[in-house]
């Protein structure tokens, strides 16, 4: 397990991609959750974990957990202050290197995201990092935190993730969903020092994008 950041309050861990945040009714075990519960109960059997939030399962990169119930409510109550980034290998190359995306989004009872006029809003920023002939390295600020709303709105903008499997009909050899939480800054809720945690994107990335 990959700790990027400990103290006695809160934890921050690297989730690698295909790996579940919590558990789901198919599968109780096999998750982040469940990786960080057991090495903090070897420290002492009494010690507990709160999930603030959480990423898809394809997604890697930062999750935030507290150690105590008091932390995980001042965390999430100050969620929309958060500062959150992301990295993405997107298809192809976007008109402006900078924009900021809007749009209103929905979901469907299995899941489904999808661009709705009677949807809730999401606003997304991004600048692109680097390209070359197929593909762009974008770095991602999320406003909002609706469901998907990254991979939705990038194939709405006719340039999908790399390895997007739901939301495009691009189809590519990639195995991994190119979308990594790569920063997180926040007041810590109890020191209220300002932290600061960086993830640098995977290897993988670097492959595609050179």
């Amino acid at each position: 397990m990959n700790i990027l950041y400990e103290d006695k309050y809160l934890i921050v861990v690297n989730k690698d991609a295909h790996l579940l945040t919590i558990a789901t009714a198919k599968e109780k075990e096999d998750t982040l959750y469940h990786q960080v519960s057991l090495y903090l109960k070897k420290q002492n059997k009494n010690n507990k974990v709160f999930i603030v939030h959480r990423l898809d399962k394809e997604t890697s990169g930062l999750v935030l957990f507290a150690k105590s119930y008091q932390v995980k409510e001042i965390l999430q109550n100050n969620w929309p202050n958060v500062k959150r980034l992301y990295m993405a290998v997107i298809h192809g190359i976007p008109k402006n290197k900078t924009g900021i995306l809007k749009s209103f989004l929905k979901e469907t009872k299995t899941n489904y995201v999808y661009s709705d006029k009677y949807g809730k809003e999401a606003i997304t920023e991004y600048k692109i990092v680097k390209s070359n002939k197929e593909y762009s390295l974008v770095e991602i600020a999320i406003r909002t935190g609706r469901k998907h709303q990254i991979r939705v709105q990038f194939n709405d903008l006719g340039h999908p993730i790399v390895g997007e499997r739901i939301y495009t009909n691009i189809k590519d050899k990639q195995k991994n969903l190119f979308l990594h939480a790569s920063y997180l800054e926040f007041i810590h809720p109890i020191t209220k020092e300002l932290i600061k945690v960086e993830s640098p994107i995977p290897k993988y990335f670097n492959e595609l994008i050179k």
